[in-house]
Protein backbone atom coordinates (compact mmCIF):
# COMPACT_ATOMS: atom_id res chain seq x y z
CA UNK A 1 0.00 0.00 0.00
CA UNK A 2 1.54 3.38 -0.97
CA UNK A 3 2.37 5.81 1.79
CA UNK A 4 -0.07 8.68 2.35
CA UNK A 5 0.80 12.04 0.86
CA UNK A 6 2.51 14.54 3.19
CA UNK A 7 0.04 16.48 5.26
CA UNK A 8 -2.80 14.01 4.73
CA UNK A 9 -4.20 11.96 7.58
CA UNK A 10 -3.11 8.35 7.71
CA UNK A 11 -5.63 5.94 6.16
CA UNK A 12 -7.43 3.69 8.54
CA UNK A 13 -8.85 0.24 8.33
CA UNK A 14 -12.65 0.26 8.32
CA UNK A 15 -14.29 -0.65 11.58
CA UNK A 16 -17.37 -2.70 10.83
CA UNK A 17 -19.23 -2.09 14.06
CA UNK A 18 -22.74 -0.95 14.91
CA UNK A 19 -21.77 2.69 14.38
CA UNK A 20 -20.54 1.95 10.87
CA UNK A 21 -23.77 0.24 9.84
CA UNK A 22 -25.88 3.00 11.40
CA UNK A 23 -23.90 5.60 9.47
CA UNK A 24 -22.58 5.33 5.91
CA UNK A 25 -22.41 1.54 6.01
CA UNK A 26 -26.13 0.73 6.23
CA UNK A 27 -26.46 -0.12 2.50
CA UNK A 28 -24.17 -3.13 2.98
CA UNK A 29 -26.75 -4.69 5.29
CA UNK A 30 -28.82 -5.23 2.14
CA UNK A 31 -26.09 -7.30 0.44
CA UNK A 32 -28.00 -10.60 0.92
CA UNK A 33 -30.59 -9.33 -1.55
CA UNK A 34 -28.00 -9.58 -4.34
CA UNK A 35 -27.86 -13.41 -4.45
CA UNK A 36 -31.47 -13.62 -3.29
CA UNK A 37 -32.79 -11.66 -6.27
CA UNK A 38 -30.77 -13.82 -8.67
CA UNK A 39 -32.04 -16.98 -7.01
CA UNK A 40 -35.62 -15.75 -7.16
CA UNK A 41 -35.22 -14.90 -10.84
CA UNK A 42 -33.77 -18.30 -11.69
CA UNK A 43 -36.34 -20.04 -9.50
CA UNK A 44 -39.28 -18.53 -11.36
CA UNK A 45 -40.60 -16.38 -8.51
CA UNK A 46 -43.21 -13.73 -9.26
CA UNK A 47 -41.92 -10.63 -11.02
CA UNK A 48 -43.12 -8.38 -8.19
CA UNK A 49 -40.99 -10.28 -5.66
CA UNK A 50 -38.01 -10.32 -8.02
CA UNK A 51 -38.36 -6.59 -8.65
CA UNK A 52 -38.43 -5.70 -4.95
CA UNK A 53 -35.44 -7.94 -4.21
CA UNK A 54 -33.46 -6.55 -7.15
CA UNK A 55 -34.27 -2.95 -6.18
CA UNK A 56 -32.93 -3.62 -2.68
CA UNK A 57 -29.94 -5.47 -4.14
CA UNK A 58 -28.92 -2.50 -6.27
CA UNK A 59 -28.45 -0.30 -3.19
CA UNK A 60 -25.39 -2.11 -1.75
CA UNK A 61 -23.80 -2.60 -5.19
CA UNK A 62 -24.15 1.11 -5.93
CA UNK A 63 -22.75 1.92 -2.48
CA UNK A 64 -19.76 -0.33 -3.12
CA UNK A 65 -19.17 1.35 -6.46
CA UNK A 66 -19.25 4.77 -4.82
CA UNK A 67 -16.87 3.61 -2.08
CA UNK A 68 -14.40 2.20 -4.62
CA UNK A 69 -14.49 5.48 -6.54
CA UNK A 70 -13.78 7.50 -3.39
CA UNK A 71 -10.90 5.22 -2.39
CA UNK A 72 -9.40 5.46 -5.87
CA UNK A 73 -9.91 9.22 -5.99
CA UNK A 74 -8.13 9.68 -2.64
CA UNK A 75 -5.03 8.02 -4.12
CA UNK A 76 -5.04 9.97 -7.37
CA UNK A 77 -4.62 13.60 -6.34
CA UNK A 78 -7.16 16.40 -6.46
CA UNK A 79 -7.48 16.75 -10.23
CA UNK A 80 -7.72 13.06 -11.14
CA UNK A 81 -9.76 12.35 -8.02
CA UNK A 82 -12.27 15.03 -8.95
CA UNK A 83 -12.50 13.60 -12.46
CA UNK A 84 -13.19 10.11 -11.08
CA UNK A 85 -15.87 11.36 -8.70
CA UNK A 86 -17.79 13.31 -11.33
CA UNK A 87 -17.42 10.53 -13.90
CA UNK A 88 -18.59 7.63 -11.74
CA UNK A 89 -20.91 9.61 -9.47
CA UNK A 90 -24.04 8.50 -11.32
CA UNK A 91 -22.69 5.31 -12.89
CA UNK A 92 -25.33 3.03 -11.30
CA UNK A 93 -28.16 5.11 -12.76
CA UNK A 94 -26.46 5.12 -16.15
CA UNK A 95 -26.02 1.34 -16.11
CA UNK A 96 -29.66 0.75 -15.15
CA UNK A 97 -30.83 3.10 -17.90
CA UNK A 98 -28.61 1.42 -20.50
CA UNK A 99 -30.24 -1.95 -19.79
CA UNK A 100 -33.68 -0.34 -20.08
CA UNK A 101 -32.61 1.38 -23.30
CA UNK A 102 -31.52 -1.95 -24.75
CA UNK A 103 -35.04 -3.28 -24.16
CA UNK A 104 -36.59 -0.27 -25.86
CA UNK A 105 -38.14 1.09 -22.64
CA UNK A 106 -37.74 4.71 -23.70
CA UNK A 107 -40.43 6.20 -21.50
CA UNK A 108 -39.04 4.36 -18.47
CA UNK A 109 -35.57 5.75 -19.20
CA UNK A 110 -36.85 9.31 -19.51
CA UNK A 111 -38.94 8.98 -16.36
CA UNK A 112 -35.89 7.73 -14.47
CA UNK A 113 -33.79 10.67 -15.70
CA UNK A 114 -36.35 13.25 -14.65
CA UNK A 115 -36.97 11.42 -11.39
CA UNK A 116 -33.27 11.49 -10.61
CA UNK A 117 -33.01 15.24 -11.26
CA UNK A 118 -36.01 16.20 -9.15
CA UNK A 119 -35.13 13.61 -6.52
CA UNK A 120 -31.67 15.09 -6.00
CA UNK A 121 -32.96 18.66 -5.86
CA UNK A 122 -36.15 18.22 -3.85
CA UNK A 123 -35.87 14.97 -1.89
CA UNK A 124 -32.14 14.78 -1.14
CA UNK A 125 -31.48 18.49 -0.70
CA UNK A 126 -34.73 18.90 1.22
CA UNK A 127 -33.89 16.07 3.62
CA UNK A 128 -30.35 17.41 4.05
CA UNK A 129 -31.58 20.93 4.84
CA UNK A 130 -34.20 19.62 7.25
CA UNK A 131 -31.94 17.23 9.15
CA UNK A 132 -28.96 19.57 9.09
CA UNK A 133 -31.00 22.55 10.21
CA UNK A 134 -32.56 20.91 13.26
CA UNK A 135 -31.26 22.63 16.37
CA UNK A 136 -29.46 25.28 14.34
CA UNK A 137 -30.42 28.81 13.28
CA UNK A 138 -29.25 28.01 9.78
CA UNK A 139 -26.38 26.62 7.73
CA UNK A 140 -24.09 28.25 5.21
CA UNK A 141 -22.75 26.87 1.95
CA UNK A 142 -20.82 28.20 -1.03
CA UNK A 143 -23.23 30.41 -2.91
CA UNK A 144 -20.86 30.67 -5.87
CA UNK A 145 -20.60 26.91 -6.42
CA UNK A 146 -24.32 26.32 -5.90
CA UNK A 147 -25.25 29.15 -8.27
CA UNK A 148 -22.93 27.80 -10.95
CA UNK A 149 -24.47 24.33 -10.74
CA UNK A 150 -28.03 25.66 -10.65
CA UNK A 151 -27.35 27.74 -13.78
CA UNK A 152 -26.16 24.60 -15.52
CA UNK A 153 -29.44 22.97 -14.53
CA UNK A 154 -31.36 25.89 -16.04
CA UNK A 155 -29.43 25.38 -19.29
CA UNK A 156 -30.24 21.67 -19.27
CA UNK A 157 -33.94 22.31 -18.62
CA UNK A 158 -34.13 24.69 -21.57
CA UNK A 159 -32.34 22.14 -23.76
CA UNK A 160 -34.81 19.46 -22.67
CA UNK A 161 -37.70 21.68 -23.76
CA UNK A 162 -36.42 22.44 -27.27
CA UNK A 163 -37.30 19.07 -28.89
CA UNK A 164 -40.74 19.21 -27.24
CA UNK A 165 -41.34 22.68 -28.66
CA UNK A 166 -40.25 21.47 -32.10
CA UNK A 167 -42.57 18.47 -31.79
CA UNK A 168 -45.54 20.66 -30.84
CA UNK A 169 -44.78 23.26 -33.51
CA UNK A 170 -45.05 20.54 -36.15
CA UNK A 171 -48.51 19.68 -34.88
CA UNK A 172 -47.40 16.42 -33.25
CA UNK A 173 -48.15 15.52 -29.66
CA UNK A 174 -45.91 14.84 -26.69
CA UNK A 175 -45.55 11.31 -25.32
CA UNK A 176 -48.20 10.24 -22.86
CA UNK A 177 -47.52 8.63 -19.53
CA UNK A 178 -47.01 4.91 -20.02
CA UNK A 179 -45.20 2.54 -22.36
CA UNK A 180 -46.64 4.27 -25.43
CA UNK A 181 -44.24 4.56 -28.37
CA UNK A 182 -44.61 7.52 -30.69
CA UNK A 183 -43.14 7.47 -34.15
CA UNK A 184 -40.83 10.45 -33.89
CA UNK A 185 -39.54 11.93 -37.10
CA UNK A 186 -35.90 11.64 -38.07
CA UNK A 187 -35.63 15.42 -37.60
CA UNK A 188 -36.55 15.08 -33.91
CA UNK A 189 -34.01 12.31 -33.48
CA UNK A 190 -31.27 14.38 -35.15
CA UNK A 191 -32.14 17.45 -33.06
CA UNK A 192 -32.02 15.32 -29.92
CA UNK A 193 -28.60 13.95 -30.87
CA UNK A 194 -27.18 17.40 -31.59
CA UNK A 195 -28.53 18.81 -28.33
CA UNK A 196 -27.09 15.84 -26.45
CA UNK A 197 -23.68 16.43 -28.02
CA UNK A 198 -23.85 20.13 -27.12
CA UNK A 199 -24.74 19.35 -23.49
CA UNK A 200 -21.79 16.96 -23.21
CA UNK A 201 -19.47 19.67 -24.55
CA UNK A 202 -20.80 22.09 -21.94
CA UNK A 203 -20.34 19.43 -19.27
CA UNK A 204 -16.74 18.75 -20.34
CA UNK A 205 -15.83 22.44 -20.30
CA UNK A 206 -17.42 22.82 -16.88
CA UNK A 207 -15.51 19.77 -15.69
CA UNK A 208 -12.20 21.15 -16.99
CA UNK A 209 -12.85 24.45 -15.26
CA UNK A 210 -13.59 22.66 -12.00
CA UNK A 211 -10.49 20.48 -12.22
CA UNK A 212 -8.29 23.46 -13.03
CA UNK A 213 -9.41 25.21 -9.88
CA UNK A 214 -9.07 22.09 -7.72
CA UNK A 215 -6.88 22.56 -4.69
CA UNK A 216 -3.79 20.51 -4.06
CA UNK A 217 -5.37 18.85 -1.03
CA UNK A 218 -8.96 17.76 -0.42
CA UNK A 219 -11.01 19.27 2.40
CA UNK A 220 -10.51 17.57 5.74
CA UNK A 221 -13.94 15.97 5.82
CA UNK A 222 -13.49 14.26 2.48
CA UNK A 223 -10.53 12.38 4.00
CA UNK A 224 -12.66 11.00 6.82
CA UNK A 225 -14.01 7.49 6.63
CA UNK A 226 -11.58 6.22 4.00
CA UNK A 227 -10.63 2.56 4.21
CA UNK A 228 -7.08 3.12 3.01
CA UNK A 229 -7.30 0.70 0.09
CA UNK A 230 -4.54 0.54 -2.48
CA UNK A 231 -5.08 1.64 -6.08
CA UNK A 232 -5.08 -1.99 -7.27
CA UNK A 233 -7.64 -3.05 -4.68
CA UNK A 234 -9.81 -0.01 -5.42
CA UNK A 235 -9.78 -0.71 -9.16
CA UNK A 236 -10.66 -4.37 -8.54
CA UNK A 237 -13.48 -3.37 -6.20
CA UNK A 238 -14.76 -0.87 -8.76
CA UNK A 239 -14.79 -3.55 -11.46
CA UNK A 240 -16.60 -6.05 -9.22
CA UNK A 241 -19.12 -3.42 -8.13
CA UNK A 242 -19.76 -2.41 -11.74
CA UNK A 243 -20.38 -6.03 -12.69
CA UNK A 244 -22.78 -6.51 -9.79
CA UNK A 245 -24.66 -3.33 -10.71
CA UNK A 246 -24.98 -4.68 -14.24
CA UNK A 247 -26.37 -8.01 -13.05
CA UNK A 248 -28.82 -6.32 -10.69
CA UNK A 249 -29.87 -3.91 -13.42
CA UNK A 250 -30.63 -6.77 -15.80
CA UNK A 251 -32.76 -8.50 -13.17
CA UNK A 252 -34.51 -5.27 -12.20
CA UNK A 253 -35.29 -4.06 -15.72
CA UNK A 254 -36.40 -7.52 -16.82
CA UNK A 255 -39.05 -7.64 -14.11
CA UNK A 256 -40.36 -4.06 -14.26
CA UNK A 257 -43.17 -4.53 -16.79
CA UNK A 258 -44.83 -7.50 -15.13
CA UNK A 259 -44.09 -6.16 -11.64
CA UNK A 260 -45.80 -2.85 -12.42
CA UNK A 261 -49.00 -4.73 -13.26
CA UNK A 262 -48.75 -6.97 -10.18
CA UNK A 263 -48.04 -4.08 -7.80
CA UNK A 264 -50.57 -1.75 -9.39
CA UNK A 265 -47.89 0.86 -10.11
CA UNK A 266 -47.30 2.47 -13.47
CA UNK A 267 -43.91 2.11 -15.15
CA UNK A 268 -43.77 5.90 -15.08
CA UNK A 269 -44.03 5.99 -11.28
CA UNK A 270 -41.56 3.13 -10.89
CA UNK A 271 -39.02 4.92 -13.08
CA UNK A 272 -39.51 8.43 -11.73
CA UNK A 273 -39.64 7.49 -8.04
CA UNK A 274 -38.53 3.94 -7.23
CA UNK A 275 -35.65 3.40 -9.67
CA UNK A 276 -34.48 6.99 -9.35
CA UNK A 277 -34.15 6.59 -5.57
CA UNK A 278 -32.57 3.13 -5.33
CA UNK A 279 -29.97 3.91 -8.00
CA UNK A 280 -28.19 6.36 -5.71
CA UNK A 281 -29.67 5.73 -2.28
CA UNK A 282 -26.25 5.43 -0.65
CA UNK A 283 -25.05 8.77 -2.03
CA UNK A 284 -28.33 10.37 -0.99
CA UNK A 285 -27.86 9.14 2.56
CA UNK A 286 -24.33 10.57 2.64
CA UNK A 287 -25.71 13.99 1.67
CA UNK A 288 -28.08 13.92 4.64
CA UNK A 289 -25.41 12.53 6.98
CA UNK A 290 -22.85 15.23 6.19
CA UNK A 291 -25.51 17.95 6.47
CA UNK A 292 -26.22 16.77 10.01
CA UNK A 293 -22.49 17.14 10.72
CA UNK A 294 -22.74 20.74 9.48
CA UNK A 295 -20.88 20.13 6.22
CA UNK A 296 -23.61 21.76 4.15
CA UNK A 297 -21.20 22.70 1.35
CA UNK A 298 -20.55 19.04 0.62
CA UNK A 299 -24.22 18.16 0.96
CA UNK A 300 -25.34 20.82 -1.53
CA UNK A 301 -22.58 19.78 -3.90
CA UNK A 302 -23.74 16.14 -3.76
CA UNK A 303 -27.41 17.01 -4.34
CA UNK A 304 -27.31 19.78 -6.95
CA UNK A 305 -24.08 18.52 -8.50
CA UNK A 306 -25.54 15.05 -9.00
CA UNK A 307 -28.67 16.52 -10.58
CA UNK A 308 -26.52 18.58 -12.94
CA UNK A 309 -24.49 15.52 -13.88
CA UNK A 310 -27.62 13.54 -14.74
CA UNK A 311 -28.98 16.37 -16.87
CA UNK A 312 -25.73 17.33 -18.63
CA UNK A 313 -23.98 13.98 -18.93
CA UNK A 314 -26.11 10.90 -18.20
CA UNK A 315 -29.12 11.97 -20.28
CA UNK A 316 -27.05 13.05 -23.33
CA UNK A 317 -24.98 9.85 -23.19
CA UNK A 318 -28.17 7.80 -23.24
CA UNK A 319 -29.52 9.78 -26.20
CA UNK A 320 -26.32 9.17 -28.17
CA UNK A 321 -26.21 5.52 -27.07
CA UNK A 322 -29.76 5.12 -28.37
CA UNK A 323 -28.42 5.37 -31.92
CA UNK A 324 -26.50 2.13 -31.33
CA UNK A 325 -28.41 0.34 -28.53
CA UNK A 326 -32.00 -0.84 -28.61
CA UNK A 327 -34.62 -0.99 -31.33
CA UNK A 328 -34.70 2.76 -32.05
CA UNK A 329 -32.98 6.04 -31.09
CA UNK A 330 -34.00 7.74 -27.84
CA UNK A 331 -35.56 11.14 -28.66
CA UNK A 332 -35.10 13.85 -26.04
CA UNK A 333 -38.84 14.51 -25.96
CA UNK A 334 -40.39 14.39 -22.49
CA UNK A 335 -44.06 14.31 -21.55
CA UNK A 336 -45.81 17.30 -20.01
CA UNK A 337 -45.53 15.98 -16.44
CA UNK A 338 -41.78 15.45 -16.79
CA UNK A 339 -41.17 18.88 -18.28
CA UNK A 340 -43.29 20.58 -15.64
CA UNK A 341 -41.54 18.72 -12.83
CA UNK A 342 -38.03 19.45 -14.04
CA UNK A 343 -38.70 23.16 -14.56
CA UNK A 344 -40.27 23.37 -11.10
CA UNK A 345 -37.32 21.58 -9.49
CA UNK A 346 -34.73 23.65 -11.35
CA UNK A 347 -36.51 26.85 -10.37
CA UNK A 348 -36.49 25.75 -6.73
CA UNK A 349 -32.76 24.92 -6.94
CA UNK A 350 -31.98 28.34 -8.36
CA UNK A 351 -34.02 30.02 -5.63
CA UNK A 352 -32.45 28.02 -2.80
CA UNK A 353 -28.89 28.52 -4.05
CA UNK A 354 -29.04 32.28 -4.43
CA UNK A 355 -28.35 33.28 -0.79
CA UNK A 356 -25.98 30.50 0.32
CA UNK A 357 -27.98 29.81 3.47
CA UNK A 358 -30.41 27.02 4.39
CA UNK A 359 -32.80 26.29 7.25
CA UNK A 360 -34.86 23.29 8.33
CA UNK A 361 -38.02 25.11 7.21
CA UNK A 362 -36.69 25.33 3.64
CA UNK A 363 -36.01 21.61 3.81
CA UNK A 364 -39.61 20.93 4.77
CA UNK A 365 -40.82 22.99 1.80
CA UNK A 366 -38.59 21.07 -0.63
CA UNK A 367 -39.78 17.75 0.74
CA UNK A 368 -43.41 18.87 0.49
CA UNK A 369 -42.94 19.76 -3.19
CA UNK A 370 -41.38 16.35 -3.85
CA UNK A 371 -44.20 14.52 -2.09
CA UNK A 372 -46.74 16.50 -4.11
CA UNK A 373 -45.02 15.54 -7.38
CA UNK A 374 -44.76 11.90 -6.31
CA UNK A 375 -48.49 11.84 -5.60
CA UNK A 376 -49.23 13.25 -9.02
CA UNK A 377 -46.90 10.71 -10.63
CA UNK A 378 -48.72 7.93 -8.79
CA UNK A 379 -52.15 8.88 -10.14
CA UNK A 380 -51.33 9.89 -13.71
Amino acid sequence: MPAPEPGSPAPRTPSFNAGFFLGEGWPYLLAPFIPLSIALKLGGASDAVVFVAAALGIIPTAALMGRATEELASRSGAAVGGFLNVTFGNAPELIIALFALGRGLHELVKATLIGSVIGNILLVLGAAMFVGGLGRDGQRFSRRTANTQSRMLVLAAVAFAVPAVFQLARGDGLPRVGPEHLDFSSAVEVISGLIAAALIVVYVFGLLASLRSARASAPAYEQEGLWGLSVRTSVAMLAVAGGLVGVMSEVLVGSIHAASESLGLSEFFIGAVVVAIVGNAAEHWVAVLVARKDHMDLSVNIAIGSAAQVALFVAPVLVLAGFFIGPAPLPLVFNAFELGAVFLAVGVAYYVARDGRSTWAEGVLLLAVYVALAIVFFFV
